[in-house]
């Protein structure tokens, strides 16, 4: 199985709310899923886990704000919309943003394809959601930068 070091970002707005980007695929090996993930993706060669943060921040969001330090390391194995199987090394990094606009102006033609749209989620939504939410330990990552009453 190929190895997947990933950056993945959890931007939250003003209003305490993150952002997550709604997957879903109608065709290919992964035809059906529907998840809601946050920002981020694989490293390019040569790149560092923080230069993938930016890069990844600015091509799905449009957004260019500071990226500060990992705050969480997680894996996950999953297929990839070509098939392919990855065990991800994820890098989470906390972003925090002074505007909730999202520009889609940079996606790849595959981001084109399968991001569907965005929410900010409150806490309260990401309790009570029957939804699939990547990461699934999201709210327990966040813990420490979310307030209880977000």
């Amino acid at each position: 199985m190929k190895k997947r070091p990933a950056s993945r970002l959890l931007v939250v707005d003003p209003q305490d709310r993150v952002l997550l980007f709604n997957f879903k695929f109608d065709k290919g090996p992964l035809k059906g899923r529907d998840i809601w993930a946050t920002v981020g993706g694989g490293l390019e060669p040569g790149e560092s886990f923080k230069e993938a943060a930016r890069r990844e921040l600015l091509e799905e969001t449009g957004i260019n704000e500071p990226v500060g330090e990992v705050i969480h390391v997680g894996r996950a194995v999953f297929q990839t919309p070509s098939g392919e199987m990855v065990d991800a090394e994820d890098h989470f990094f906390l972003v925090t943003v002074s505007d909730s606009k999202i520009d889609y102006s940079n996606h790849t033609e595959l981001e084109t394809q399968v991001m569907r749209e965005h929410h900010w989620w409150t806490r309260k939504e990401l309790e009570t959601t029957s939804l699939t939410v990547f990461p699934e330990n999201i709210l327990e990552i966040l813990e420490p930068y979310l307030p209880r009453n977000a």
